[in-house]
């Protein structure tokens, strides 16, 4: 057994050598030995008067010396002597090619130059000590470097010597060949072309500057030219820093360097800190040099300064707060402790997603792991587990302490994962204690003890409480790779130290390692002396006995496409598959390049497959294919030609993961089958784990615990998904069943695919969506909404509906009919009627089934009324379930509507003749299938055998329905007796001779009121026209275009008797259409003037004044802020509440006549809240913006229909007269009348409108 030690990490300050124990090579580089080359140089006055201010090759002047010096001594000592003349000079800190200062001679004081001791300045006398260039601050490899004349500043006519390095990053130049810290550095990324110029000349040019070097000969140049250009090619010189740069930095800013009145652009990027003279520098990539912090060290000095200490420099800075101070600190110490790390460890550990999320916080990039718990936790985290002891906790660095991170155990947490791992830790924490990120300390101590201390919320092993057979499934888990297993064992009591029985392998971290079972003993090995949770459960275990998975072998070619990690959603041809041999043995599902290989493509654990999906035949491009989806969030898609090797792969891969408690799944033809997390009605505190087939539209569970259950989904009372909390929650009677979302690949398909199921299958009955009495929920919906709002329709199910709404009607039905619910106001009676005719006649095989429908038919020939009555019971008891159920409940419909015919005059005959071709799907040419309807009606007591006081009780509650309702219709006299209501709307103007008297149904929109007016005064719509129904409030002063699609009636309902509606043109509307369209999205942003509707002390008076507000509008708010920079906001609103006026009343003396009224109610029905205020544009324009975005927002983009006003003045010009053979009948008559309307109709379907006058 190991010993846990803590790495020792190095100090950050390292000792600098002294010149004596430096070694220094005595041969020196070839590059070294160049020539000395004088260069005459005019005095600096007449050099400063010839600088070229248009020259393209622009650098400023050499800040550091008053002329050129060579450095041709190769012992030159490496520090900085300041010399010995009227004006000091920098040290080789500052870049040649800048000026810090406008004003040069001005840069240095002649007495300050001695007071610069231990900072970037060095004294007079004396030096730091000196180190060898090859340190560690430099780790960039050198591709190249040698002396080189670098061209002078500003263009003068002599060339400096520089010593010049080149690495993959960056090209620096030096004073010398013994600095550390560079005169300039050029990007590499931001260099766009390289070549030669002149004589041993070189230019290398950015995209802002151009540098020239020179070099000692033909040779040094072209090697120079060709290293440069290798070192570029290929890359896409930048024009400017961005966040996608090499140097992303976690710190910027402008930073003071003691004694210069100028600051530096101060750069600190992962492990190092760049100086620049100005952010301009910094994003054309042109430095004056960086500094590598893994020999650094930070320390405060003043209020505002800090020093940053290396073996060869001391930078003194000034930052400009003392807040400001402390975020530099922060961040270059956080540099240092980057440099000082390793970043390997933690990027592999993170490849795993869920690793890159603290296990217990959820912060991102934990850095630290608890390597016995196999948990990976960021620093604050980390500091509680700390506290817990290494007994229960050992916490390791991902970063510094590299020496633990064996392959492994780096193995271990690729395998595990925080969120498997979690699975077990993790699987009882209720939401009221979870930790996030922002937690405090208090909260995280709490949380971590009683997660690892207590083991509160960890998921209880079978064995718990067992300890012999704990031990023994120990030691059988430890010879396969299921490595959870093995911490869910150790962590529930089984010990790690407990003898196997057998002397050759004593124990199971012997036995882990003699069956090549290396993750498994590094997870013991770290548990030898681990103090387990000390939490009990609450009751006594009942001894179980652990079983092995059950072991399933199989092999054959299958056809493979790449993993996914999102879900197919298109048809993959058979290009895209490739041929694999697959074997599936030992718990492992694994595919090879073919049947010759030894090693592998890929391989699936067996507990790793968490869903197998069955493809309909020919989705894709082969066949029969099958979806695997794994633990880690991959979907594998496998397909074959061959049914029967298909069905045999689906059955192995299937039992090989699914458990024994579940098996009885395995036995059905499932189209899906896997592991979900679920809750319900009876326990939301806790998840349990549960096995899931799906079979058609029944949805068969294995819960923990429980027998097997059965979940139809078609006769779901509600089926809906929380996207918050990734929740698929299912209603049926007596019970809710809430399916929790581990993995949203997997839970996704399950979603789609229960989704599917519960919906309508096809067009016969028992593929509807269905009631628990088994009626079609369309059924069910029209025959209820009818009964509540149609009895008092005079011609119910005779009239028609408009086609239009009766087909949208239809084809809502037929996606979701448990979604869809009917209203009064919203759905008319006759679309709702002819709905359920039109969804019988188009039924597929009918109510009556294809088989027995002429035996109803010719049962109705009998003259024996009793006979007549038993035969009509003996087929209906051979009806199918849901079609003996739907008839019955539509015979008790129809037999209530032509109780109540003295009201809607649909007496028995009248409903006869509309149903019977509808229900039997016949021309009706002939009065038998109306004959067979009015029989079951007639009859309906005795074939159905019904309780009369059960029936008596219905009728009752309708009469009670229909007096309320002749009640409520008498309180507005100027409501029709079917429910509409009479309203005065007004033309262009407000007006007696513009006043037209309208009829306004509760589904009627603003669109088809304008038609309806406009019609009646025979006015055309032209084009580029947009005539609108205005709500007009003369008290308030202002006026709002009803969108087309609003219904009328509750705006008259809620209408005071100053308001009135008025059709007329909308004149911006073009405008407002042309700016939406030019916008990406439905937004907007402004200063308007705002002022509040308020009252003084209760008086009615209203007070206040207009104030400038920014105001931010976006499809879920308004936003209110007291001025632009403002943080917060003073006001929200949630904008699909508002209603907008345009126009302001004059009394309140808007600052301009462009506003709007703006008027909010609160949802909320325990306090209502309705709250008016005003806001004012400057200009006629913005105003129309804003409202444009409103209108936009609050419908979703669909401000004016399509195709204008024509599509629906079509849609009401053309009535439904018909539906299927079915002819519109009088409503009153004798039954000789009517029969004899079918049969003229039946033989001139015009006759009945060549008499309409």
């Amino acid at each position: 057994m190991q010993k846990d030690q803590t790495p020792q990490v190095p100090p950050r300050i390292r000792t600098p050598q002294t010149l004596e124990n430096t070694q220094q090579s005595s041969q020196p580089d070839t590059h070294l030995t160049l020539p000395t080359k004088k260069v005459s140089q005019p005095p600096l006055e007449s050099r400063l008067d010839s600088l070229d201010d248009s020259s393209d090759d622009y650098e400023d002047p050499d800040l550091f010396y008053p002329g050129a010096h060579r450095m041709n001594t190769p012992d030159r000592d490496m520090s900085l002597q300041v010399p010995r003349q009227p004006k000091g000079r920098y040290s080789s800190l500052c870049s040649d090619d800048e000026l810090l200062d406008d004003d040069e001679s001005n840069l240095w004081q002649d007495e300050g130059i001695s007071n610069l001791q231990g900072s970037v300045y060095l004294p007079n006398s004396g030096r730091l000590s000196s180190a060898t260039k090859e340190d560690s601050s430099q780790l960039a490899a050198v591709i190249k470097m040698g002396w080189l004349d670098k061209n002078p500043p500003q263009g003068a006519l002599y060339y400096q010597r520089r010593w010049v390095k080149l690495d993959v990053d960056y090209l620096r130049y030096f004073d010398n060949d013994k600095e550390v810290y560079s005169k300039g550095i050029i990007s590499t990324a931001f260099i766009s072309n390289v070549s030669s110029v002149g004589e041993l000349k070189f230019e290398v040019v950015t995209n802002n500057r151009t540098f020239i070097f020179r070099a000692e000969s033909e040779a040094e140049r072209k090697d120079w030219v060709t290293v440069l250009q290798d070192c570029t090619r290929g890359r896409h010189p930048r024009s400017t820093m961005s966040p996608g740069s090499p140097l992303t930095p976690d710190y910027q800013g402008y930073l003071e360097l003691r004694g210069l009145r100028s600051k530096l652009y101060t750069v600190v990027a992962s492990d190092k800190v760049f100086l620049y003279k100005n952010i301009e520098d910094y994003r054309i990539g042109v430095g004056i040099t960086s500094i590598e912090m893994n020999v650094g060290n930070v320390k405060d000095t003043d209020r505002r300064s800090f020093d940053l200490t290396t073996p060869y420099r001391i930078f003194s800075f000034i930052a400009e707060s003392e807040q400001l101070r402390e975020q530099w600190v922060d961040a270059m110490r956080d540099a240092i402790g980057e440099a000082l790390s390793n970043r390997e460890v933690a990027e592999r550990i993170w490849v795993e997603p869920s690793n890159s999320l603290c296990a217990d916080c959820g912060a991102p990039k934990p850095e630290w792991a608890a390597i016995n718990l196999c948990v990976v936790v960021c620093k604050r985290c980390a500091g509680e587990h700390r506290g817990l002891g290494p007994s229960i906790s050992k916490v390791r660095s991902l970063k510094m302490d590299k020496k633990v991170w064996t392959e492994e155990l780096i193995q271990v947490f690729l395998l595990l994962g925080n969120e498997r791992v979690n699975s077990f830790w993790a699987a009882n924490v209720p939401p009221s204690e979870a930790l996030t990120p922002s937690s405090c300390s208090e909260e995280r101590r709490r949380f971590i003890t009683n997660k690892y201390r207590q083991g509160k919320y960890r998921k209880y092993h079978p064995l718990y409480g067992n300890q012999r057979e704990l031990n023994n499934a120990l030691c059988i888990n430890v010879q396969c790779s299921d490595v959870l297993e093995t911490l869910s064992l150790i962590f529930c009591g089984a010990d790690v130290n407990c003898s196997t029985g057998m002397a050759s392998w004593p124990s199971p971290l012997s036995l882990a390692n003699a069956h090549s079972q290396p993750l498994q003993a590094e997870l013991i090995s770290h548990n030898l002396n681990t103090e387990l949770p000390r939490s009990e459960v609450g009751e006594a275990m009942n001894a179980v006995h652990y079983t092995a998975l059950p072991c399933v072998s199989h092999n054959g070619f299958l056809f493979k496409t790449a993993s996914m990690a999102r879900a197919v959603t298109e048809r993959k041809a058979r290009e895209e598959f490739s041929r694999r041999w697959c074997t599936l043995n030992d718990g492992a599902f694994s595919y090879y390049e073919s049947d010759k290989n030894s090693n592998p493509n890929g391989a699936l654990k067996a507990s790793e497959i968490v869903c197998l999906a069955v493809d309909a035949p020919e989705k894709h491009g082969y066949e029969h294919t099958f979806e695997l989806y794994s633990e880690s969030e991959r979907l594998y898609l496998f397909g074959t030609d061959d049914p029967d090797s298909h069905k045999e792969w689906v059955k192995s891969i299937a039992k090989s993961f699914i458990p024994a408690s579940a098996e009885p799944l395995l036995r059905l033809p499932f189209e899906r089958i896997g592991r979900l997390k679920c809750k319900d009605g009876l326990n939301l505190q806790t998840s349990k784990v549960g096995w899931f087939a799906l079979v058609g539209s029944t949805l068969h569970a294995y819960l923990a615990d429980s027998q097997g259950e059965e979940v139809h989904l078609r006769k779901l009372n509600e089926l809906s998904i929380q996207q918050d909390n990734e929740v698929l929650v299912l209603v049926e009677r007596g019970r809710t069943l809430y399916i929790e979302g581990e993995r949203k690949l997997d839970f996704a398909g399950w979603c789609g695919a229960i989704q599917a199921a519960a919906g309508s299958g096809g067009d016969t009955l028992s593929q509807q969506q269905l009631t628990e009495t088994d009626i079609p929920l369309i059924v069910h919906s029209c025959i209820d909404y009818i009964t509540q709002c149609g009895m008092m329709s005079e011609g119910i199910y005779r009239k028609s509906g408009v086609n239009s709404r009766v087909a949208a009607l239809c084809e809502r039905f037929r996606r979701d009919a448990r979604s869809l619910r009917l209203r009064e106001g919203e759905h008319q009676v006759d679309d709702v009627s002819n709905t359920l005719k039109r969804f019988f006649r188009e039924l597929g095989e009918g109510l009556f089934t294809s088989e027995d429908a002429k035996t109803w038919l010719s049962t109705s020939a009998s003259q024996d009324e009793s006979v007549k009555i038993s035969q009509y019971q003996l087929l209906l008891n051979r009806l199918p379930r849901v079609n003996k159920a739907t008839l019955q409940a539509l015979i008790n419909h129809l037999y209530c509507v032509q109780r109540f015919s003295e009201i809607n005059q649909m007496n028995l005959h009248n409903l006869a003749i509309v149903f019977g071709p509808t229900l039997f799907q016949n021309d009706g040419k002939d009065y038998t299938a109306g004959r067979t309807i009015e029989d079951l009606i007639q009859h309906y007591i005795l074939i159905f055998e019904v309780d009369e006081q059960q029936l008596k009780k219905q009728l009752e509650e309708i009469s009670v329905i229909i007096q309320l309702r002749e009640k409520l219709n008498t309180k507005f006299p100027s409501t029709e007796p079917g429910g509409h209501f009479i309203c005065t709307v007004y033309l262009e103007e407000k007006k007696d001779t513009a006043e037209q008297h309208v009829k306004i149904p509760g589904s009627m929109t603003a669109a088809e009121l304008s038609c309806e007016v406009l019609d009646r005064r025979n006015i055309p719509v032209k084009d580029k026209e947009y005539w609108s129904c205005w709500e007009v409030s003369d008290k308030e002063e202002m006026e709002r275009p009803l969108h087309y699609q609003e219904r009328v009636l509750p705006i008259l309902h809620s209408f005071g008797t100053d308001s009135h509606l008025l059709i007329k043109k909308h004149v911006a509307m073009d405008a407002m259409i042309v700016y939406l369209a030019s916008k990406a999205d439905a937004s907007k942003h402004g200063i308007m003037k705002f002022r509040e509707e308020r009252s003084i002390l209760g008086l009615g008076l209203s007070s206040g004044s207009f104030h400038d507000r920014y105001f931010i509008l976006n499809s879920n708010s308004l936003r209110m802020y007291k001025e632009i920079r403002s943080n917060r906001p003073e006001r929200d609103w949630p904008a699909k509440n508002l209603k907008v006026y345009l126009g302001i009343k004059k009394k309140l003396r808007p600052p301009t006549c462009w506003g709007l009224t703006v008027v909010y109610e609160s949802k909320k029905q325990e306090k209502p809240e309705k709250q008016q205020w005003y806001l004012c544009c400057d200009t006629q324009p913005e105003m129309r913006e804003w409202y444009a975005t409103f209108l936009s927002i609050q419908y979703d983009g669909n401000v004016w229909p399509q195709d204008g006003l024509q599509q629906i003045r079509a849609s009401r010009a053309l009535p439904d007269t018909r539906h299927g053979n079915v002819s519109l009948i009088p409503l009153r008559g004798s039954e000789n009348e009517m029969r004899n309307s079918v049969a003229a109709f039946s033989q001139d379907p015009l006759a009945l409108f060549r008499d309409v006058r």
